[in-house]
């Protein structure tokens, strides 16, 4: 299936050529932002070049393609980009980030974490194994990324990735000097890759209001514990059979599984019908109720089990622990979870920006490429386009809100390569 080019909604908006200059004008200065993490003036040319390809209408994000479109006669000069040449990749990732901040900050972003999985044919590339594969659902040879997303009123991008090392990996020193592993590397399991991340976050001092994420992180105590002990708030999704601490309504305290709750404490004026975020087709409604739990076998006011039914099939449900500030609502729960579908949204927007068609193994490879990716996810129109016109969130991978509501206009697009073009 051909996926979506990227582009821009024309339908309503009137496009001018000062408009196209300040979209080509915007992607200059990002790159000039991190252009001095670059040591020398081929590699930041190139990586120009390399974040204008993966936002045209190349077919394939290869270094072949990528090349070509840069007029290049070889692939040789991209792939030296991703694994020789001299640059700073954290310090692109920390320039990046505070790129996104100042257009997206607010007090009520929420970051949420997430992993996808790149299938790989070979055996050589950092990490690579069999592993389940997210993006087809079942064991497969693949690599798999662990990423942070930043969610906001006002849109939302990528901000920060770490690769998966399965043990396997971090035991055999052959393979790890083969991709360039460094020796300070060690095993680490996705939720421990995830606090890493958050931990950079904490570094900045950047406020934020949630964490959220599926039962992979959502399961794991230290994560949760780790969030608690910094004062982030979250909701995470945990399997139906986690064990919780609740006091019954005969004031008794019990261990049971999560999805016994709702026999034990809930009734039918306990669940409201809640949209928990806007999708393409309208509102994501949903039935929910919450019941506070016990922590360390105390009601504290802040912790939190909810419970979420599908209206459609009442025997379908999700849970979440809760950790959150004094007095909140039900609505600012179900409205935080929402933004956990931000960051798949960026993985399903993100396909044809070479996702994972990437070909250097290395391990400095997978993160410069990747980088480089997100800073194509993360780029945005400068803030003097955002009164005349706003991106379409399923056409380019930051959406911009107008008004707090996002355009989901369809009808007539200028493609990326036609607005460089002019």
């Amino acid at each position: 299936m051909k996926h979506q080019q990227q582009s821009i909604p024309l339908e309503g908006r009137k496009i001018t050529s000062s408009h196209v200059a300040q979209w080509a004008q915007a992607l200059t200065q990002l790159h000039e932002r991190i252009a001095p993490r670059f040591a020398r003036p081929e590699p930041r040319r190139r990586a120009l070049a390399y974040l204008q390809g993966l936002l045209s209408e190349t077919s394939r994000k290869n270094g072949w393609q990528l090349a070509e479109h840069a007029r290049e006669a070889t692939p040789y000069g991209m792939q030296r980009l991703l694994s020789q040449a001299v640059w700073d990749t954290d310090g692109v990732r920390d320039d990046l980030r505070a790129y996104v901040v100042e257009q997206l900050g607010s007090h009520d972003a929420v970051i949420a974490i997430d992993e996808t999985s790149f299938r790989k044919r070979g055996k050589q590339s950092a990490g690579v194994g069999l592993q389940y594969c997210g993006t087809t659902a079942r064991v497969e040879n693949c690599q798999v990324g662990v990423f942070l997303s930043y969610v906001t009123s006002r849109g939302y991008s990528l901000i920060d990735r770490e690769l998966y090392l399965p043990a396997d990996w971090c035991e055999d020193p052959d393979r790890r000097l083969a991709v360039g592993i460094p020796e300070a590397v060690h095993f680490q399991t996705k939720p421990e890759l995830a606090i890493q991340m958050v931990k950079r976050l904490l570094h900045q001092q950047l406020p934020i209001a949630w964490v959220v994420a599926d039962t992979v992180y959502g399961d794991n105590l230290d994560l949760r514990t780790w969030l608690e002990a910094h004062g982030y708030p979250y909701v995470l999704a945990v399997p139906c059979n986690e064990p919780v601490g609740i006091q019954t309504l005969d004031g008794r305290r019990r261990r049971v599984e999560v999805c016994e709750v709702e026999a034990l404490l809930l009734q039918a004026h306990d669940w409201q019908r809640l949209s928990m975020s806007e999708g393409t087709k309208g509102p994501r409604f949903f039935d929910w109720a919450s019941v506070p739990i016990l922590h360390q076998w105390q009601e504290d006011g802040r912790h939190f089990l909810l419970i979420r039914r599908c209206i459609d099939d009442p025997q379908e449900k999700a849970y979440y622990f809760v950790f959150a500030p004094q007095a909140i609502t039900l609505l600012e729960m179900v409205k935080a979870i929402g933004g956990r579908w931000r960051i798949e949204e960026n993985f399903e927007n993100s396909k044809d920006l070479g996702l994972d068609e990437y070909e250097v193994r290395s391990w400095t490879g997978w993160y410069r490429h990747y980088m480089e990716w997100i800073s194509s996810v993360g780029f945005l129109l400068p803030p003097s386009l955002l009164p005349s016109m706003a991106v379409s969130g399923d056409l380019l991978p930051v959406p911009v809100s107008k008004d707090g509501k996002e355009e989901h206009s369809r009808r007539k697009y200028l493609s990326m390569d036609e607005l460089y073009s002019e």
